[in-house]
């Protein structure tokens, strides 16, 4: 496959993401890495635990995608309601882009210590909870609008003028309710308006919400006249349009690949050679989409393609259950960057172990097909990675702690 497409569309591919992370995999099962040993007999305990979390959390055994749209339910309160019923379709679709886009991009670990408590509700909650009500509220009071009679819009103008202190009191950060990354997120927030700028094709006006336009434009229409749209092509116009954003750490033929890392094996050859690519951000925002595309009368096709996330309750899950088992003391003993090679073969071994997940699940759920990995992660790993933390470390850590700028984990 990488013969016949550029190398940057090659590792914006589903086939790049597995190929990569199914050559470091191999690389473990011989021995051959730095920093992981891989127990494949112990994947029994991963399957055993993922399944019984899966059977109580989703006893009909219909499990969704992953959502962030879905945290905004917390404490039963459906906090989408009025925006559901308050706009004709199409503006009704770009809000919601608009409302799950920001929450993924601002809803990487916030650390153990903040908390953000809800003015309606009086909940209070932190890290991945947290930051969506955290985004939400600041969506609807209109951080995001540079215009006072549409507070609910997400545009180019008011995201290149973001006051950084103003952001940070609709987070409540202070110095004592601190954030991980959070100059991180601020920057990738500014990043987001030259961003649509520079993906005109994508967007009509520099509103967030237009992606909704683009890939509406974008379906095909199936034998029975339903729109329809692949989601590999939603995940190319995702990354096509963000990649631009992250921070930069490596560039291939001049272009900014974003989620993307180096490892020794790797494999591959050519520009692309000894690469990893993760994308965990944009399938995020891929998956999160795609219910309001349906929403919207737009089937999307070809979910099973995505290889899932690596984000850190599924990657600590291996390591809490002793599939992934470290090979010296640096790996739990400190915390590393997010680009430090101990968490890219983290990431990979993790992701290319998640693919394996689907028979065995399967089997266990007694279910007609397999899973697609990214609703193996909402089953689920996420609630099971998270579970397994708490019972092996007082503060629900993960196993392995990287230092984030808000834009990887």
């Amino acid at each position: 496959m990488q013969d016949a497409q550029s190398p940057i569309a090659f590792l914006r591919s589903p086939h790049a993401i597995r190929q990569r992370a199914d050559a470091v995999l191999a690389a473990g099962l011989r021995g051959e890495l730095g920093h992981f040993r891989v127990e494949l007999a112990a994947l029994d305990r991963v399957v055993e635990r993922v399944a019984r979390v899966t059977r109580r959390r989703y006893p009909e055994r219909r499990v969704p995608l992953p959502s962030r749209l879905d945290r905004l339910r917390l404490g039963g309160h459906d906090r989408l309601a009025p925006i559901r019923a308050g706009h004709d379709p199409d503006e009704r679709a770009r809000v919601l882009f608009e409302i799950a886009i920001i929450s993924i991009l601002l809803g990487a670990g916030a650390g153990p210590r903040w908390r953000y408590r809800e003015r309606s509700t009086g909940i209070e909650i932190g890290r991945t909870e947290g930051l969506a009500l955290a985004s939400f509220q600041a969506y609807v009071d209109g951080l995001f609008s540079n215009d006072p009679r549409a507070p609910m819009r997400a545009d180019a103008d008011a995201l290149d003028a973001l006051d950084p202190l103003r952001f940070a009191r609709a987070l409540e950060v202070r110095a004592d309710n601190p954030m991980e990354g959070l100059a991180g997120r601020t920057e990738l927030m500014s990043q987001v308006g030259s961003a649509m700028r520079a993906a005109s094709h994508f967007f009509a006006e520099p509103r967030l919400g237009r992606l909704f336009d683009a890939m509406k434009a974008r379906a095909s229409h199936a034998a029975t006249g339903r729109p329809t749209i692949p989601a590999r092509r939603m995940l190319s116009m995702v990354l096509e349009t963000f990649s631009p954003i992250w921070p930069s750490r490596h560039s291939v033929m001049g272009v900014s690949v974003g989620d993307v890392w180096p490892h020794p094996a790797a494999g591959g050859s050519g520009p692309s050679g000894g690469l990893v690519p993760f994308h965990t951000f944009s399938q995020w925002i891929v998956c999160s989409l795609i219910g309001v595309l349906e929403e919207a009368g737009i089937e999307v096709t070809e979910i099973a393609e995505l290889p899932g996330m690596t984000e850190y309750r599924t990657c600590g899950l291996f390591v809490d259950e002793g599939v992934i088992v470290p090979l010296h003391d640096e790996v739990t003993k400190v915390a590393h960057d997010v680009g430090n090679e101990i968490i890219v073969e983290w990431r990979a071994l993790s992701l290319a172990l998640l693919g394996r997940l689907g028979p065995p699940l399967q089997l266990a759920l007694a279910m007609d097909a397999p899973l697609p990995a990214v609703s193996i992660i909402e089953g689920g790993t996420w609630t099971a990675g998270r579970e397994a933390a708490r019972e092996r470390r007082a503060d629900g850590s993960p196993p392995i702690l990287a230092r984030t700028d808000g834009t990887v984990f």
